[in-house]
């Protein structure tokens, strides 16, 4: 499989690595799947080992590149790059991959991230991405995990997905990787649709536990639990003085009670069949 717009920066040798990827846009609301990859690179202090040349996939008239002054005012072009980074942690050697998703050429796209999988002889594949939906910012952060091993299935409790109907990068990036016979899972947060601006590290710490959980490592939600305790205050502080709104939360908030009675409150989706068609109405809204 040819990876011939892979910027190689080192090759290390990793063990049977897992591969987590994210990427900003439309499956990213509230920051929160690009926030915790970013937190997973920075508090593991990942090695950058690659990026994916953004030039054949990037449209840049909808994600430009930015301009940086140095100390001595020289003016530099920073590219949206896709990122590449490794590290080596305890139970199981990770590569992570963060960056804009792509506008173009989406095929040769995810053979350049299966090129890589190739290369280190990766074991799993997981995606991390964030949806709006009807649920509460007061309450545990709905998780849905769908993948399309039968091992993954049975052994991290997911959903098999049925959606029929558009998709984005992630799906097409999983069907390449899956029909390269790679096992593959994908990681969707639930994130209430009236805080649709506000940025989730709530979220974010949810699936950085859920997907380390997955890979057998500890997971690095100390950057992030100042931020997620001050959300919920946040969002609070936003609808506060909407009576339609509250009463809104009020509504949502007994319906994610009703749903969570008898059972252990945790970052697990208390009904995933539910959020399962939430991923799929919001991916059908998608052109």
């Amino acid at each position: 499989m040819g990876s011939e717009h892979v910027r190689w920066q080192k090759q290390p040798s990793l063990t049977r690595p897992v591969l987590i990827a994210g990427f900003t846009g439309w499956n990213d609301a509230g920051d929160a799947a690009s926030t915790a990859l970013r937190t997973m690179i920075e508090a593991w202090g990942a090695d950058a080992i690659a990026e994916i040349d953004p030039e054949p996939f990037t449209d840049f008239a909808t994600v430009r590149p930015q301009i940086k002054l140095d100390s001595d005012n020289q003016r530099t072009i920073v590219w949206p790059t896709v990122g590449v980074w490794s590290v080596s942690l305890p139970g199981t050697d990770v590569i992570l991959v963060l960056g804009p998703e792509p506008a173009l050429r989406w095929r040769t796209f995810s053979e350049q991230i299966l090129g890589i999988c190739e290369t280190f002889g990766v074991t799993m594949a997981i995606s991390l991405g964030a949806l709006l939906a009807d649920v509460p910012h007061s309450r545990p952060v709905p998780l849905i995990g769908t993948a399309t091993d039968e091992g993954l299935i049975e052994r991290f409790e997911l959903q098999r997905s049925e959606y029929e109907g558009p998709t984005g990068i992630v799906g097409v990036l999983h069907d390449q990787l899956h029909r390269a016979g790679l096992a593959t899972a994908s990681l969707w947060a639930a994130i209430p649709g009236y805080a649709s601006q506000v940025p989730s590290p709530k979220a974010a710490s949810a699936l950085v536990e859920r997907a380390c959980t997955m890979i057998g490592t500890p997971a690095p939600l100390q950057p992030l639990a100042a931020g997620a305790a001050e959300y919920d205050a946040r969002v609070a502080a936003l609808i506060g003085d909407d009576d339609d709104m509250v009463e809104y939360l009020s509504r949502l908030e007994e319906i994610s009670d009703d749903s969570a009675d008898d059972e252990l409150v945790t970052a697990e989706p208390v009904d995933p069949e539910g959020l399962v068609d939430e991923v799929e109405q919001f991916l059908r809204e998608q052109d």
